[in-house]
């Protein structure tokens, strides 16, 4: 039997619509796409592609610390970009959050996404 469990953490942004940060379901932690919001203000951060996936990838951290886990519990990621030019940027910094075993990932071009972010990032884990 599962047990479905919504995460919510005061250490990553607030939902910006009618969904949650992650629904933990027994061992899996589903986690909603997270833009560049920063936590403390809950305001978006329109910096580079540099400064916004760096944000992106702390909040879903936070988010999956909020779930009893780590970025090492992360099976599978999705990348929404809305230039691919900012593909080997994008790979660079997370490459350092995710030093160990990469996880499962999908990189995709988007015409636009929420607060006219670059870049946004969704993940699944499994928390042992």
């Amino acid at each position: 039997m599962s047990s479905k469990e919504i995460v919510k953490t005061n250490k990553a942004p607030d939902a910006i619509g009618p969904y949650s940060q992650a629904i933990k379901i027994n061992k899996m932690v589903f986690l909603s796409g997270q833009i560049a919001i920063d936590p403390k203000t809950q305001q978006f951060i329109n910096g580079d592609i540099e400064v916004q996936v760096k944000r992106v990838l702390d909040n879903l951290k936070s988010v999956l610390e909020a779930s009893g886990g780590s970025l090492e519990n992360v099976v599978k990621t999705t990348i929404y970009l809305t230039d691919i030019n900012d593909f080997s940027k994008v790979n660079e910094i997370y490459a350092s959050y995710f030093s160990s075993g990469k996880p499962a990932r999908s990189t995709v071009c988007v015409a636009a996404l929420p607060k006219n972010a670059k870049v946004e990032i969704d993940a699944i884990a499994e928390i042992i």
